[in-house]
């Protein structure tokens, strides 16, 4: 059996190995236009920053072996033609042409099986000036080695990343870390869409913390200069800048699977059932050119990751070989490091939840990720997305300095396996001071969630308060925390009544208003709230996350 691969980054090296492993016999041929072969794409900004200290690093095996083209001969036995172009995909004849990069010279290579993993390209805006010189994208090894030598020219640099998705994010701990000074520019409301805007303004607000500007609802609107670029323009200013990295997300490379009349989905990767296969029996695809499927609901969607790219291959490469597998899809989970700041998510936002016709229940909810007490516990932020309905689990988010990846793993264990915040909340999860609180972060937000959709008490989002703030209306702002906690820092129009003094001056709260009740993280909150209803009080409500999460001004008080 001839099998060639087009592509030899993630899914194609993986395919191949895993090809070779199960069939002895096949004749694995490899095919990638460019030097190097399955390096770590998402290591890039590390290497830039330095953290990473050699370029080989990037394409080594765990033990230091370079993954180059003797090592696929001899370890993988695959056949590797790099600096070589696949040109055309001929189905019927089942050969794929190709060129060699260096000699030019033209050649069929023959195959049974064909895997496309062509990957993606990243996406150049159609705005003026972007050819210039110092205008950077970052994908590939030499895309960091151009960066690197940007940085190498000045010790000081003013830098511009357009896009504040993932790379653009990730690029600026890099550049900071390099003595740059970095402005974010993103023309949507706000930086990483993936997230729900009150956990994606504790991101902005941390950037810029570490003297990130971030310029949210903004569109470039030209790059400016003669030869290199001297200064960004957008809609409101010009800012200078020494070099710009565009990071404004990636689009399926699939011109060789169009071309060749192989069906395209309605999101621009080439379209696969779950074993991988298009709609030719013999042609597989798999990573960053495909489009994908999200196991919520059931829509094709778009989301290229590394991770995703090796299981898909894995999976052709299996079905290649005669084992029955498949890829049943994705729930987009998502993490990624800044500075000391962790981000992370799975399944549905909110708004995508509610655009999907879900009825949904919120929580938010911050608490230390370790026991409070425990020298090294830092504050995280979850959000949880709930079906009203069924109870299910649907989304969940998690921000903070503390460790959020094993909260959103558990999470998308739990939306995969179709579980209710009820089945969460019994978790036989670990505990110890070192590494959780004795209820884990998650069973907590599950608890929250629970005791919502059991009608204990009713809550209010922080965007809520705030608006009725901004409308001026009149509601009774309780604060329960401590009089320290509130002398360090406080909301606006607060009436600060500790909860352990709640009982004894509850005559001072009106019965005719509404009252909304808050604490740090509304954990005392909550006990208000109850303890108000107890007494008679109707018209009761929560804010969900407290003042921890509250991510408008603040008064602070030195006094």
């Amino acid at each position: 059996m001839k099998v060639v691969i087009i592509g030899g980054v993630a899914a194609g090296p993986k395919a191949g190995s895993r090809i070779h492993r199960l069939c002895h016999e096949a004749e694995v041929t490899l095919i990638e236009k460019g030097e190097f072969l399955s390096y770590a794409g998402c290591g890039l900004p590390y290497y830039i920053s330095g953290e990473v200290k050699e370029q080989k690093e990037l394409m080594c095996t765990p033990i230091g072996v370079v993954r180059d083209p003797v090592f696929f001969r001899q370890v993988k036995n695959v056949r590797v033609f790099n600096r070589t172009e696949a040109l055309r995909i001929d189905r019927q004849r089942k050969k794929v042409e190709v060129k060699d990069l260096e000699s030019g010279k033209l050649h069929d290579v023959p195959y049974d099986k064909l895997v496309i993993a062509t990957g993606s390209r990243p996406m150049i805006p159609p705005i003026e000036g972007v050819n210039l010189k110092n205008v950077f994208t970052l994908q590939k090894i030499e895309d960091s080695e151009d960066i690197k030598n940007a940085l190498a020219e000045n010790k000081a640099k003013d830098v511009v990343i357009v896009g504040g998705g993932l790379i653009g994010i990730e690029m600026t701990e890099a550049l900071i870390k390099k003595g740059c000074r970095v402005t974010v520019i993103e023309r949507l409301p706000h930086i990483l869409p993936m997230l729900d805007e009150e956990m994606v303004c504790q991101v902005e607000q941390y950037l810029e913390s570490k003297g990130v500007k971030v310029k949210i609802s903004t569109a470039v609107t030209a790059f400016l200069g003669k030869e290199r670029v001297t200064a960004v323009k957008t809609e409101h200013e010009e800012i200078p800048c020494d070099f710009v990295i565009l990071a404004a997300g990636v689009t399926p490379q699939v011109r060789l699977a169009k071309e060749a009349g192989l069906e395209i989905g309605v999101t621009g990767g080439i379209k696969v059932d779950e074993r991988m296969q298009t709609g030719d029996p013999d042609v597989y695809a798999a990573g960053d050119c495909c489009q994908m499927y999200n196991l919520i609901t059931r829509k094709p969607c778009y989301v290229p990751l590394g991770s995703t790219a090796n299981k898909q291959a894995r999976v052709a490469a299996n079905v290649i070989c005669g084992l029955n597998d498949s890829f049943p899809g994705v729930i987009a989970s998502t993490v990624c490091k800044i500075f000391d700041f962790n981000v992370a998510r799975t399944g549905l936002s909110e708004v995508q939840a509610r655009q999907e016709g879900f009825d949904v229940v919120t929580v938010l909810s911050p608490a230390p990720d370790k026991a409070h007490f425990y020298p090294t516990a830092q504050l995280i932020i979850l959000k949880l997305v709930v079906d009203k309905k069924t109870r299910r689990l649907l989304g969940a988010q998690a921000v903070g300095r503390g460790v959020v990846d094993r909260r959103i793993d558990i999470a998308a264990t739990a939306i995969t396996a179709n579980m209710t915040v009820d089945d969460i909340s019994h978790l036989d999860l670990t505990y110890a001071p070192p590494y959780s609180p004795a209820m884990d972060n998650l069973i907590t937000a599950c608890d929250i969630a629970r005791n919502k959709l059991d009608g204990l008490f009713e809550s209010i989002t922080i965007k809520e308060v705030k608006e009725k703030v901004d409308r001026g209306e009149h509601f009774f702002f309780l604060d329960v925390r401590s009089p320290q906690e509130y002398n360090e820092v406080r909301l606006e129009n607060t009436t600060l009544i500790p909860l352990g003094k709640l009982r004894a001056r509850i005559a001072e709260i009106p019965k005719e208003k509404e009252i909304i009740t808050f604490c740090k993280i509304s954990l005392r909150g909550y006990e208000a709230a109850r303890i108000l209803q107890a007494s008679g009080y109707k018209n009761v409500k929560v804010m969900d996350g407290g003042i921890a999460v509250w991510p408008y001004e603040k008064i602070v008080n030195h006094s």
